[in-house]
């Protein structure tokens, strides 16, 4: 077998060289994927009458403690309520009202930030139905607040979260990468990177929207069947055998990107974003996160073509790594989250 496998590979220098790059890619991405922490913090304020806002604040939870994040302004504000805390499955969410004579101006800190990987979603809206938006992440922990924002910045932020939800989704890549070693002919590839592409905006849209919704648990357990699908599939292309998936790949990424699209729709929304801010961030989310798909695929096939123009060669079990990869990232992940969802989670 392994004879048969070594000819098959240097019969096609091209598929091999796409699979010596795609090792390279998903160390780097499953990497990243698992030092970034997607869970964003969230952070309302909406103001009920003059210089009086309700404050809602969402933090992650690490285990069964809230993780220590406060939110700071830089002029004068007090809190004239108390705070109410009430947790849900990994997450803490507290409210109280805020005084504050005007927020606009001011400089608005997230305390603790700048010692995690957690980014932190800012949403303001003023009586006069002005609104801020903001990401403050970890190496920009803290912003000014502006007299006015315009829509082409609100837009801004929703956008950079699509780029980074793919291309630290070490799931979503994983499945993208799994196509590309699946697909040989460049134009089938076009048809099935659309495919996927059109799919997963169906249920990015349809679950952002409302008219439907997966649970979580039960989709990432289903995510991870799609990669798991992937990887005898894989073994049977370099077999050189045949099945429907090989046959027509663009049909199982459309089926399959429906399922993600419902994973996308989860990211945008987990952070508790209000409904009147969906259309805008579904748009701009969306694009963010086809420029990110787009930019893995373009680099996997830009180095694949540059290392066949040097001619590089790979040892077999590189060339060999990112199937099998795919093929038992796809089961852990499944076995660890049927485990949860058998064991109650929801």
């Amino acid at each position: 077998m392994k004879a048969a496998l070594s000819s098959r590979l240097v019969a096609a220098p091209s598929h091999r060289l796409l699979q010596a790059v795609a090792a390279l890619a998903v160390l780097f991405f499953s990497a990243s994927a698992f030092a970034h922490e997607l869970r964003p913090a969230y952070l309302e304020l909406r103001e009920e009458k003059p210089g009086e806002f309700s404050v809602l604040w969402k933090t992650p939870m690490l285990g069964a403690a809230r993780l220590a994040l406060e939110p700071e302004f830089s002029g004068d504000s007090n809190t004239v309520t108390p705070v109410t805390t009430r947790t849900r499955p990994g997450a803490a969410i507290q409210q109280w009202t805020l005084r504050a004579p005007t927020l606009r101006g001011q400089t608005l800190r997230i305390l603790g930030l700048e010692g995690t990987m957690t980014d932190a979603l800012v949403r303001i809206e003023f009586a006069d139905g002005t609104k801020w938006v903001q990401r403050l992440t970890g190496q920009e922990p803290s912003a000014s607040i502006p007299m006015r924002q315009s829509g082409w910045s609100v837009a801004g932020v929703y956008l950079q979260l699509g780029v980074e939800h793919i291309l630290f989704g070490a799931d979503h890549m994983l499945f993208v990468l799994g196509l590309l070693l699946l697909v040989k002919n460049r134009w089938m590839l076009l048809k099935t990177i659309t495919a996927f592409t059109v799919a997963h905006s169906i249920t990015l849209g349809v679950a952002t929207l409302g008219y439907a919704n997966a649970p979580m648990v039960p989709l990432n357990a289903a995510i991870a069947l799609s990669i798991l699908f992937l990887g005898p599939e894989i073994v049977r292309s370099w077999r050189g055998q045949t099945s429907f998936t090989l046959g027509n790949p663009w049909v199982v990424a459309f089926a399959f990107g429906l399922l993600h699209g419902f994973g996308f729709a989860s990211a945008l929304t987990s952070a508790g974003l209000p409904r009147t801010d969906l259309p805008l961030a579904l748009l701009s989310f969306n694009v963010g996160v086809e420029i990110g798909q787009l930019s893995f695929v373009g680099l996997v096939l830009s180095l694949e073509r540059s290392f066949r123009i040097l001619e590089i060669h790979w040892p077999r079990w590189v060339e060999a790594l990112p199937g099998y990869t795919v093929g038992t990232l796809g089961a852990f992940w499944t076995i660890q989250r049927v485990a949860i969802l058998l064991g109650g989670g929801r």
